[in-house]
């Protein structure tokens, strides 16, 4: 417990460090970090040594402690935020804050040594194609254990809240991912690709099989739009699922790799005629939030995750899980240009309190704070 006159002092770990930002949870970790800070919160980062070639102790006021891991593509999460835990374990911080479910099990350690513990176990990693056989039963049975172990669950969705009430019995707090809309961004960047803006669909994400970029690709392929479908992002590893998509023969496909300029991200989001989303498990995607806060015209493969985040058809449109859903949805999108300019202006008010960062930041100091008096 922190005692009375003492900063608040909060580990984070789970990620792959600090100012990384990669995906979902590195963005939390740094927009939640950063506003901790500001709010007079200590704030410690656990790293992925391997990562940093540069090891500073402090960025932008915040503690960087780089850890070892077992540098394979199935350890090197875990045994990094063992390495991390173990380390805490033994500090001085007041409150542990630890993302993605597959961390479950190392909550025993902090309940071993009497430190309170948070957890993001973020979504259904059990059911995403990647981790088949042992995989997927090993994160089910991590996300079991995190509702055991660690003194507070936090989901990002009320979906998500709803499926650990039913998977596990255990209730959950509902923190969302925040966003940073921004308006009126250059078209500029886009020259690089000789892109024009409305000129293209565009797709965000990894190139795994839960993200249907498969699905939106030989569906838009099907269709005879003129336009072009950008692929933003790939995977940091040789996969076959991957590789064939982008061995696809079309001039209307582009594959760019990986974007991590962000004003280049910004203006391919802010242009394109259309954003598809087909991210099928979890709760909160910050790529949906991006797409939000840019003012893209969405349409998003139907899921409860996807109905929640877009208010049921609200701020988006929804295909199917079928090649002919797509193609149809870029047929509709093309011949209803009045209904992608209503939704490309409307965006933005989709973006409610619950997305925004210092409303975010709020809840979570709300409850280190409570943890810490325990």
């Amino acid at each position: 417990m922190a005692s009375p006159g003492k900063r608040l002092k909060v580990a984070i770990m789970g990620a792959k460090g600090y100012p990384i930002v990669y995906g979902g949870y590195d963005t939390m970790v740094k927009e939640l970090g950063e506003r901790l800070v500001d709010k007079g919160v200590q704030v410690r980062v656990y790293n992925h040594r391997s990562l940093f070639k540069d090891r500073p102790k402090m960025v932008n006021g915040i503690e960087c402690i780089y850890t070892p891991a077992i540098e394979k593509k199935s350890l090197t999460q875990l045994t990094h935020t063992f390495c991390s835990m173990i380390h805490a374990c033994f500090s001085d911080v007041d409150v542990i804050f630890v993302v993605n479910s597959g961390n479950g099990p190392f909550g025993v350690f902090s309940r071993l040594f009497g430190k309170p513990t948070a957890i993001n176990v973020d979504g259904l990693e059990w059911l995403r194609p990647k981790w088949k056989g042992f995989g997927s039963k090993y994160f089910y049975w991590a996300s079991r254990m995190a509702t055991k172990f660690y003194d507070r669950i936090i989901n990002d969705s009320d979906e998500m809240r709803r499926v650990y009430l039913e998977e596990f019995g255990v209730d959950s707090m509902v923190i969302a991912y925040g966003a940073n809309p921004k308006e009126n961004v250059s078209a500029k960047a886009l020259k690089k690709w000789n892109l024009d803006s409305r000129s293209y669909f565009l797709i965000v994400g990894r190139l795994v099989p839960d993200n249907n970029a498969d699905l939106i690709i030989e569906g838009f392929l099907q269709s005879e739009s003129q336009r072009k479908l950008v692929i933003v992002g790939d995977v940091p590893f040789d996969d076959s699922w991957a590789n064939r998509l982008k061995g696809l023969k079309d001039d209307r496909l582009l594959f760019t790799g990986y974007v991590n300029d962000p004003e280049t991200l910004a203006a391919l989001y802010s242009h394109c005629y259309a954003y598809f989303h087909g991210h099928e498990y979890g709760g909160t995607n910050p790529a949906m939030l991006k797409a939000l806060g840019y003012g893209c015209a969405i349409l998003a493969l139907d899921t409860p995750f996807n109905q929640e985040m877009l208010q049921n058809g609200k701020y988006g449109l929804y295909f199917q899980k079928s090649q002919d859903s797509v193609s149809e949805l870029v047929s509709y999108s093309e011949e209803n240009p009045e209904e992608m300019r209503r939704l490309i202006e409307t965006s933005r008010q989709g973006l409610t309190e619950k997305y925004n960062w210092d409303k975010v930041t709020e809840k979570y100091i709300q409850v280190f704070e409570e943890l810490a008096k325990r």
